[in-house]
């Protein structure tokens, strides 16, 4: 059994793996071979670099997936083909937002998977701008620093969201309210009005 931390056990928990599947900027593949192991049939592993496809490799023949895991270098999106979802966690938020407007295949049924280690709130601002609609989040603990999980969908539907939304989204785990509550109190500095975002903590 493939162990994962709680951050890649969240996104895995939103792919459908009755799909055609990639993981972005996949590093060591270990999220595609749990995929794998839970019944997907095909996962395009990628990631921009060389050295990490091969670190990827490494896993994906120790655990028997060749036949069902492609490895793909791509700056991004550019160079994958069409998927179903789309999982792309553990970068910046801006750069994910990057990665999702350079993708040429987006429909109505495209479900993408984004895991922002910095900047949700950019990344939330983007989706609603450009079209996407956030469908659950998941929050999620490694190392005692708490995240966000996004389960998104294309709606074609372009809109603001306030700021609060912007900041919380729909994650109510209090371990990453904590953490934006915190942030919030650091902005306040140079924006007073920030403080009145800040959202009662529970145990």
């Amino acid at each position: 059994m493939i162990k994962l931390d709680e951050r890649l056990a969240a996104a895995a928990s939103f792919v459908r793996t009755d799909r055609r599947i990639c993981d972005v900027g996949t590093d060591h593949a270990l999220l595609p071979c749990f995929l794998c192991e839970q019944g997907a049939m095909s996962v395009i592993a990628s990631d921009v670099n060389a050295n990490p496809l091969e670190a990827a490799r490494a896993n994906i023949e120790k655990y028997g997936f060749s036949d069902r895991i492609t490895l793909l270098q791509s700056d991004g999106l550019r160079s994958v083909p069409p998927c179903d979802d789309i999982i792309i966690a553990g970068m910046g938020g801006e750069l994910i937002a990057q990665i999702i407007g350079g993708c040429s295949f987006v429909s109505g049924d495209t479900r993408f998977i984004l895991q922002p280690m910095t900047k949700a709130e950019i990344l939330r601002r983007y989706l609603y701008a450009n079209g996407y609609e956030i469908l659950q989040e998941k929050g999620a603990s490694v190392s005692g620093k708490a995240y966000t999980v996004m389960h998104v969908r294309y709606t074609g539907d372009k809109t603001g969201i306030t700021d609060e939304f912007a900041y919380f989204g729909k994650c109510t785990d209090p371990r990453y309210i904590r953490k934006v509550n915190s942030q919030l109190k650091k902005l306040a500095n140079s924006d007073p009005a920030l403080l009145g975002l800040i959202r009662k903590e529970t145990l």
